[in-house]
């Protein structure tokens, strides 16, 4: 889900999209390893990181992440090449 946000920048407002990195459940990654790649590559609290594997698991996908599309798409990479599913929405 997009929302608009405004930013102050040189005193002039603009309008910045943020975007939501949603992890997807699979019956492949273990709860520690989704756990560990939450806390290391979105600098997720462990208690957090626990919390959205909880949720991943039972709701089927989680927004794990939120920023602009280029803050996140390094990170969504990431998840991506180690295995998990994600998007940007």
């Amino acid at each position: 889900m997009k929302t608009k946000s405004l930013s102050k920048e040189n005193n002039k407002e603009q309008l910045v999209d943020q975007c939501d990195l949603i992890v997807y459940n699979d019956d492949v990654n273990t709860f520690d390893f989704v756990i560990e790649t939450l806390v290391d590559v979105c600098s997720q609290e462990y208690i957090q990181a626990v919390q959205c594997a909880h949720i991943i698991h039972n709701n089927g996908k989680c927004g794990v992440k939120r920023g602009t599309f280029y803050e996140l798409k390094p990170k969504c990479e990431i998840l991506l090449d180690k295995g998990l599913s994600a998007t940007i929405e």
